[in-house]
């Protein structure tokens, strides 16, 4: 029986380098982390911050066969988790998902964030550059009906303050995804007429 993902994490897992360390934080059922271990990975950690989860990702691991390559931890963030290759924070706000990054303890220049807001992706870019990191890639991701970003990121050490267009839309050019930010940039412009300009 092999891992079924949807289209949303599926896209999270393709941005993932599988030949290293590996930490899915906030894992939820550790569905991701079991469909990593198939795709030959061999050193993932499955971490949540709750109890529950953490208890529905043993199971999951449990049922895959993944117990010797997925480990579960419990960690705020990545307060407690040791060195990783590739970090996946996926399915949170994007507030959330910058703090988490921004207090990232042992970040190299190998080290790299597959990252994917829910909401508010324009603040998560934004903190992002500003604390030094950049995003080397972008990739459309749809579940639900909903349609997000995927970012591939890695720590540049150059602080940066970018445009509102490169904040809302970053490197992702599918007019799916650009089409999605303009609705919702339709009702922002009501607040701040500011924003117009990245309606046209």
């Amino acid at each position: 029986m092999s891992v079924k993902l949807d289209p949303r994490l599926l896209t999270i897992a393709e941005m993932v380098r599988t030949d290293g360390k590996i930490c899915d934080v906030g894992t939820d059922h550790a569905l991701l982390p079991c469909y990593l271990y198939e795709q030959g990975a061999k050193n993932i950690i499955a971490s949540d911050v709750n109890d529950g989860p953490l208890k529905s990702a043993e199971a999951t691991i449990l049922q895959y066969g993944a117990q010797n390559c997925v480990r579960v931890m419990k960690s705020d963030g990545l307060r407690s988790i040791p060195p990783c290759d590739d970090i996946i924070v996926a399915g949170m706000g994007g507030e959330l998902i910058a703090r988490i990054v921004t207090e990232c303890a042992f970040i190299t220049e190998n080290t790299r964030f597959i990252l994917q807001p829910m909401t508010k992706a324009e603040i998560l870019r934004r903190t992002l550059y500003e604390n030094g990191f950049e995003i080397l890639e972008e990739r459309t991701a749809e579940s639900s009906g909903k349609t997000y970003t995927v970012m591939l990121v890695r720590f540049s050490g150059t602080k940066t303050n970018i445009s509102d267009e490169f904040a809302f839309f970053g490197k992702n050019t599918d007019e799916v995804y650009r089409s999605s930010v303009k609705e919702r940039l339709k009702k922002l412009v009501r607040s701040n007429e500011a924003l117009k300009p990245l309606l046209k």
